[in-house]
This record gives structure tokens, sequence and C-alpha cells, in this order.
């Protein structure tokens, strides 16, 4: 029951009927008109722009167009306690009391429904995300772009939406020679006790390496490891799938599981980057051309040479990107380009790419190739996950994948656990900056965000024990005749917003907005608890020891709310640091 919908929908029934009737004119689009959240110093719980949207068409004034309005709106229904005229042209409109008890008894009742857009057109989403090189364990850089990617999808699932998550896995080029050396000289050092090479820059020297070295040589007995060349095909595979196996188990400790691993290897040996090529040649997209320096660069030392280009520049880009190097191997970006032709070839609505904050300068010549291969402006939305700043002990903790000594996803998990991971690597929106302050994440108070809302979950489930009901479990009423106060009708108005925060989560790509929600209807429900320690009748337990049915489904819509929400993070709802004591749970 989203009733800002609701109301938008009766707000356009009435004008249109009062255009047919030729009082009113109306514009040829009635997009701009919407139905809001007024702000907290009204006395109202909805308000609508529509006399503004209408101005223009009626050659009147907004406040003109507004007192016109107000009482045909308010004839239209019965619910409607006080509706009234705010500069410049808002009308804003209060409900009586009737009308929460209707809207408690429906969310009630279709709960699990509750905040699905069902206006939103649903779509075939494919999200890839992480899609770290497979050279070893994810590092906390990686953490934040593959919560973010999951909980996208969490939250495109819950909308009703068909969604598949892919990882993409860069298993081809000098960074997998590289790494598959790596592990040669591990395997060396074990067997033959030979030093590894530490001072090759181009080598990884992280200590997991010795466990995938050892792993290699206890499944491959019969392997000889004399010489580089002679067993590089076959260890590249051997190195390549005991790091994937690391990144699925990190992945799976953070609580996401991908739908489809695919191999660039594969992209590359299906001769996938020629076909795709060849499709932009069609297309007339690729020509044989100079680039010029890129820009910081000494032009004097920069070399020109004939490349085979793509026309990015014809779709936004600032320059031309090259598609092959000058020994005729491919770019990075080609193989990049056949992957995503791959993705278009599956026939998904929508791509959605997360990338890291260094590849936010990649955006454009993707999305532009995208466009080439697919004629749609839209088919490719690229979001950033930015940096994640590590605070421990007041002081930034650094990290380095080269050296070996970065904080791995374990690591993180280990010191403050999977839910305050998920949890707060969504506190802040993905294109700011954020500060994971591991001391923070600790504290059982209210500037630790997670702990708030399981808190807020636990009081709830408090009350439930005590009465010897579970709060999994379905709650029927039958009279819905309450008399909610001001208090407690505050809480439902925030109820009333879950829907419209998922449809903004949703067709934005934003899920901070859900922690964000969580924490604020959390904050409006511990403030009406502690009101209860010096008013009785804020108390939902009463001195015979019972609940009345009214704030037994208060506290349940509340529940579910915050269950619903908590499902899309990824976490649970249990709190984990304390309970709630019998003498907090008296005061309920």
């Amino acid at each position: 029951m989203n009733i800002f919908d609701l109301y938008l929908d009766k707000i356009i029934i009435l004008i249109k009927k009062l255009n047919k009737d030729g009082s009113l004119e109306i514009p040829e689009s009635l997009k701009g008109i919407n139905v809001d959240i007024p702000p907290s110093n009204f006395d109202c719980d909805i308000s609508t722009n529509v006399a503004m949207v209408l101005s223009k068409a009626n050659k009147k004034s907004p406040i003109d167009i507004a007192n016109t309005l107000i009482d045909l709106i308010k004839n239209e229904d019965e619910k409607i306690e006080t509706i009234s005229v705010a500069k410049p042209g808002f009308i804003n409109i209060k409900f009586k009391t009737i009308y929460w008890n209707n809207f408690i008894k429906n969310v009630n009742q279709n709960y699990k429904d509750f905040g699905v857009n069902i206006k939103e057109k649903k779509q075939k989403y494919l999200v890839e995300f992480v899609s770290a090189n497979p050279t070893g364990p994810l590092h906390v850089g990686h953490c934040r772009g593959a919560i973010l990617g999951d909980v996208i999808s969490n939250i495109l699932i819950f909308n009703k939406h068909d969604v598949s998550k892919e990882y993409y896995v860069n298993d081809y080029g000098n960074q997998i020679i590289n790494f598959t050396k790596s592990v040669f000289f591990r395997i060396r050092e074990i067997l033959f006790n030979e030093k590894f090479p530490i001072e090759n820059s181009d080598l990884y020297p992280g200590d997991y390496l010795v466990d995938i070295a050892k792993n290699i040589i206890e499944s491959n007995k019969v392997l000889k490891f004399d010489k580089f060349e002679d067993v590089s095909k076959e260890l590249t595979l051997l190195s390549v799938s005991e790091s994937l196996k690391l990144i699925k188990n990190n992945l799976s400790n953070l609580g996401i599981v991908h739908d489809k691993f695919t191999s660039e290897t594969d992209i590359v040996l299906n001769n996938e980057v020629q076909k795709a090529i060849d499709k932009l040649k069609d297309k007339k997209l690729v020509y044989s051309g100079k680039i010029k320096a890129p820009k910081g660069e000494d032009d004097q030392n920069w070399v020109e040479r004939e490349q085979l280009l793509f026309k990015s520049t014809d779709f936004g880009d600032d320059k031309d990107r090259a598609l092959q190097k000058s020994d005729k191997s491919w770019t990075y970006f080609a193989s990049d380009v056949a992957y995503h032709d791959n993705k278009l070839n599956r026939n998904y609505d929508t791509l959605i790419n997360i990338l890291g904050a260094d590849h936010a300068g990649y955006i454009k010549r993707i999305t532009s190739v995208v466009e080439a291969l697919s004629g749609d402006k839209k088919k490719l939305i690229c979001k950033v996950s930015q940096l994640v700043k590590l605070i421990k002990d007041g002081k930034p903790f650094k990290m380095s994948k080269r050296k070996g000594d970065y904080i791995t996803v374990e690591d993180l998990i280990a010191e403050v656990g999977r839910d305050a991971t998920r949890f707060i690597m969504l506190n802040r929106s993905s294109d700011v900056e954020l500060d994971f302050d591991f001391t923070k994440v600790k504290e059982k108070s209210k500037d630790n965000p997670l702990y708030y809302v399981q808190y807020c979950y636990a009081r709830i489930s408090s009350v439930f024990r005590h009465v010897d009901l579970n709060i999994e479990n379905d709650l029927n009423i039958n009279d819905y005749e309450f008399e909610y106060t001001g208090d407690e009708i505050k809480i439902l108005k925030k109820i009333a917003e879950w829907p419209k925060c998922i449809e903004a989560a949703s067709l934005r790509l934003e899920p901070h907005r859900i922690p964000v929600y969580l924490y604020e209807l959390s904050s409006e429900f511990h403030s009406y608890w502690n009101m209860g320690k010096d008013d009785p009748s804020k108390r939902f337990i009463n001195e015979q020891k019972k609940i009345s049915n009214d704030k037994l489904v208060f506290l349940k819509v509340i529940s579910n709310v915050i269950k619903s929400g908590m499902d899309i993070v990824g976490v649970d709802t249990c709190l984990l640091y304390t309970s709630p004591s019998p003498r907090d749970r008296q005061k309920s």
C-alpha cells in the first residue's frame, strides 16, 4: 500500500474529470505532479504540488488553483480531516484516525508485498559486480563494491524483477602471467628451497600464494615444475582455480553468491573479440588511426602509431579508443567490448556494472560501445563504488595488494562480523568515500546504526516473548477500530514512507537509502519506547501483563518492515550484542 501513489492517482482522476467538464486546463504531460512527504514542521500527512503544475496552463497563480481544488479533493475522500494551502501553492492533507486504522490493517495483512512497486515495469537485469582479478583473496577495496552490487540486486529482486548476478573473471593477459609465475616460484621455493625473487616488482609476494602453491602440489603429484614454459598453461588454470576458490569463499562469508562466473579467456578463445569488432566495423565505427598523447603526459615522449580505433567520440567520449596494441594483440578494452557484446546477446533489458573508484574514467568508453552495439543509450548503467578508509585506534590503516600486507575481507569479517561489514558499507551513498571505523562499529549506542536497528527489533521481540507470541508468525486481528495517538501516527507515517524508500532505491540504484531509512524508523521507535518510562499509556505491556491489539499490530508492522529491510541489506535482525534486560522489558 503506497499512500503517495494512491493519492496521486486520485488527484489525477479528479483533474482529468475537471478538464473533461471544461473547468480546468491540464498540460500534455502530468509527470510533474507528485504527492510527497511534507516537511516535519507542517501538521499534515501528505503534500502535493498539483496546483503549481497546473498554474501555467490555467494562467492562474498556484495559490488560486490550490484554493479551487482543496474542497473538491476533500469532498472526494471522507477520510481527510483537514486540507490546507501553503505557499507557493502546496496542498497539504491530514487524515482522520480511521485512515491509519485502514492503513495498518492493509500493511499487516499484506506485509510480504508491502513496499513492492507494482507500477514499475518488470525487467530482466544483469548485474556484474566484484570482477576482481583472480590473483588472490578479496580485500576491503573490493568489499564495498561487492556489497553494493549484491544489495542493488536484492532491491530489484524485492521489486519482482528478474535479476542475474555475474562475476567477470579477468583470467587473460599479463597480470595472470605474472600471477602464475608467482605461484611457480612459490612452488619452487617449497619443493627445492629456492628463494622467492622478492625483488621482482611484477610478482605477487603475498603469503596466501604459499597456500595456493601447497594445494597445487598436493593435488597434482605427477606435474613437473622444472621449467615455467613447460607447465605454464596447466599451472595458469590451476592457479586461477585456486584463487577463485579463495574469492568465492570470501564472497560466501559476506553472504554473496553469484549466479554466473564468465571467463575472459573463454571470450577470447571463442573468437568473440573479433566478432564484436566486426559488428562495430559493419556500423562503420572502427578505423585505423593515431591517438594523441593523454592529458598530463609529455608529448615529446609519446609515440603516435597506427592502431585500430573505436569511434568513441561519436557517443560523447573525449577521444577514440584503441582496440589493438602495436603488436596487433587485443587491448583490454577490446576484450571488454566482446564481453559486453556477449551480455547483449543474452537479451537482458538492462545491464548494470559496479565499478571501483579507479575505474570511474572507464565509464564513458564502455557505455559508448554498448550504445554502439545495442543502439540504446540507456542499456548500460554504471555505478561507482568509492574508496573505503579504514580507521583503527584513531589512525588510518593502509593496505597494498602488491606488498601482501593489505586488509582482506576475511580480516574485516573476523574483526567486526558480516552484518556490521554489510550494513556500514551501505551507510553512505556509494559515490562518496566511506570511513570505516573499527571502534564505532562495535559500540552499543545510537552512534552504531546496525546496533540501533537490531536493538529496535530486539525490543519488539521481547514484548512478543513476554506475551508468549512468536514475532515471525502472522498476526490475525479481526477488529481494527483503534484510536492511535499522534505519537503513534508519527511512526505509522514513517512506515508509510517505506514504499517510497524502495521506489527511490530501485529507480536510482541507491541501496544506502535502505539502512538510512531503517535507522530513522528505529530512532522514532526508540523515542516512543522511552516515553513509556514516564507515561504508562505508552507502555506496551499493561498492569495486567497483557498487550492490547492496537499496540500488538503496531509493533508487528514495525517489525515486519525492519525484517524486510534487513533481508534486502542481507543482515540478521538478531541482536548479537545483547538482549533487552528484564527491567527494560518491564518498562515497556
